[in-house]
This record gives C-alpha cells, sequence and structure tokens, in this order.
C-alpha cells in the first residue's frame, strides 16, 4: 500500500470530525472461552475516548513517547486496536510480538499474559472481557491492571511530544513502517470483515478501512458458516480482507 502524510492520530480525529456516531469497530467472538458471544462496537467517538485514556496512561505512568517501542502480546482484538492507536498517539513505535517472544527488549509490553511481559521495562496486562474491572489473572508486582487503573486516565489526550515523521511507527518481524508511511492511501474503505489471527494484520486492515472512512468487523474464532454468512449480511459487510 502506498504510503499517507497522515498519521494514526490524524486519521483517528478525521473518523471523529467525519461521523463520530458511526461504527468503526465491531467484533463478534466466537472463540472457546469467557469471552465468547461477545459483541462489541465501538464508534469514532468511543474508540477516541478509549485511545486517550490508553495514551494518558502510557505518557503519565510509563513516560512513553517518542523512542519508546510498545510491545503487543495480544490476539487480534478491539483492545489491541486502541492500544496500538494509544502508543502512536504519544508518538511510540508499536511493535508486534512474535508468538514466542516475551518482553526482552521492550520499553513497554500490553499484554492479556503476564508471563509474555517478562524482561520488559514495563507490564500492562489486559483482561479481554468487555466488562472486565479486574484482571482475570494475577498481576505481577509494579504492573499495571488494565481494567482497574485505565478508567482512572483522562478522556482528552494531548501528546507531550509529537514523532518525526521518519520515526518508526510499526514493527512487524522484518517490516518497518515509519509515521509517514503506516497510514496508506490507497485505501480500501467500506465496511471490510476479517477473521485474521495475526495481531498486525488487523492493524493493517484497519488502518487501510479507516484511511478510506470505512470501518473494520473482526470475527474472533470460528462460527458456523450459515450463521457468519447471515452476520456478514446484518452487517453491510463491503470487502473481506
Amino acid at each position: 500500500m502506498a504510503p499517507s502524510a497522515r498519521t494514526p492520530a490524524a486519521l483517528l480525529a478525521d473518523l471523529v470530525a467525519a461521523d463520530p456516531g458511526r461504527p468503526r469497530v465491531t467484533v463478534y467472538d466466537d472463540t472457546d472461552g469467557p469471552t465468547r458471544g461477545e459483541r462489541v462496537e465501538l464508534s469514532a467517538r468511543v474508540l477516541a475516548n478509549w485511545v486517550a485514556k490508553a495514551g494518558n496512561l502510557l505518557q503519565d505512568e510509563l513516560d512513553a513517547g517518542p523512542g519508546t517501542v510498545v510491545r503487543l502480546a495480544l490476539p487480534p482484538h478491539w483492545r489491541t486496536l486502541y492500544w496500538a492507536l494509544a502508543a502512536w498517539s504519544v508518538g511510540a513505535c508499536v511493535e508486534v510480538a512474535g508468538p514466542d517472544e516475551d518482553g526482552s527488549g521492550a520499553d513497554v509490553v500490553v499484554t492479556d499474559d503476564p508471563a509474555r511481559g517478562a524482561g520488559a521495562g514495563d507490564l500492562v496486562v489486559v483482561t479481554l472481557a468487555a466488562l472486565a474491572r479486574q484482571a482475570a489473572v494475577e498481576v505481577p508486582a509494579g504492573a499495571v491492571d488494565e481494567a482497574r487503573q485505565l478508567a482512572t486516565h483522562g478522556d482528552v489526550l494531548v501528546a507531550h511530544e509529537e514523532p518525526d515523521a521518519d520515526d518508526v511507527a510499526l514493527r512487524t518481524g522484518s517490516t518497518r513502517l515509519t509515521f509517514a508511511g503506516v497510514v496508506p492511501t490507497d485505501a480500501t474503505g467500506g465496511r471490510v470483515h476479517t477473521q485474521t489471527t495475526d495481531p498486525a494484520g488487523l492493524l493493517r486492515t484497519a488502518l487501510a478501512a479507516w484511511a478510506g472512512d470505512g470501518s473494520v468487523v473482526l470475527t474472533r474464532g470460528t462460527p458456523q458458516p450459515d450463521a457468519l454468512a447471515a452476520r456478514l449480511a446484518s452487517e453491510g459487510v463491503t470487502a473481506t480482507a
């Protein structure tokens, strides 16, 4: 995809300005586990609110900004999207963790599995359930329990520093995308469905959809084919990533 001059923070601002109430993220959970059956939908305004709270946590508690590496050790999920946008909004580099990668070499690790944060400078433990009020697992001493602490942070985010255009925004394996190039210009737009199991793939799909003033529908797990077809029709899906 061709690069854009827009940063992810500017892209999010454009979504809010265009239509704050329109759904931009819809997630269905068909995984085997406690979140099975959840449907979560975030409008541009609600997405921006999550991003603001997470960004303020990164800045105020963890001193994150340009030059900080925030490693996401999360599955494809709506929480993955707002943590990536939060890191980008404060100028940090988002790194998507490999399946066997711990926290070594990262300034901050955001994960639902505390074991994957071993060796990180700071650890944020995320609980995937939509209505969680505290972590479902034991949170190591000194780590942030997102479910308990995120709500205490402000709803307006003002970045302390802006990243340079050639700073790395996204690292996935051998791929490096700068802040000037992480938002594509040849965007998909529309209502884009994905069942990706790759969190980096979800980030790229969402950025491409949003860059075209669209939205993303994520299916986690494997629903029955008839149920999936009915779901995509009811959601008005126009493309599949």
